[in-house]
């Protein structure tokens, strides 16, 4: 299919019609991407933490996965402070 590019503003865009739209389930947003001289639309992940396993995998191998809390903190203690103030 070929589209016209459009201004918008400063910048150029192109119109989607909305049967597309609707085919590939976008809603609000798109996760654009430039691959070898290409665009590549996608509809935007919405997954929250989407990634994170592998992020804590990296951080374990690394040795970076302390615990940034001490165990011998009283949060007890602590929480009946904050709710004073």
């Amino acid at each position: 299919m070929k589209l016209n590019i459009i201004t918008i503003g400063n910048s150029k865009g192109i119109r989607i019609p909305s049967a597309i739209i609707k085919q590939c389930n976008i809603e609000k947003e798109l996760d654009l991407e430039v691959k070898d001289n290409e665009i590549i639309l996608k509809p935007a992940k919405n997954k929250p933490r989407d990634g994170w396993d592998n992020a804590f995998k990296l951080m374990r191998r690394q040795n970076d996965d302390a615990l940034i809390i001490d165990d011998a903190l009283d949060l007890t203690t602590l929480n009946s402070l904050n709710s004073k103030f």
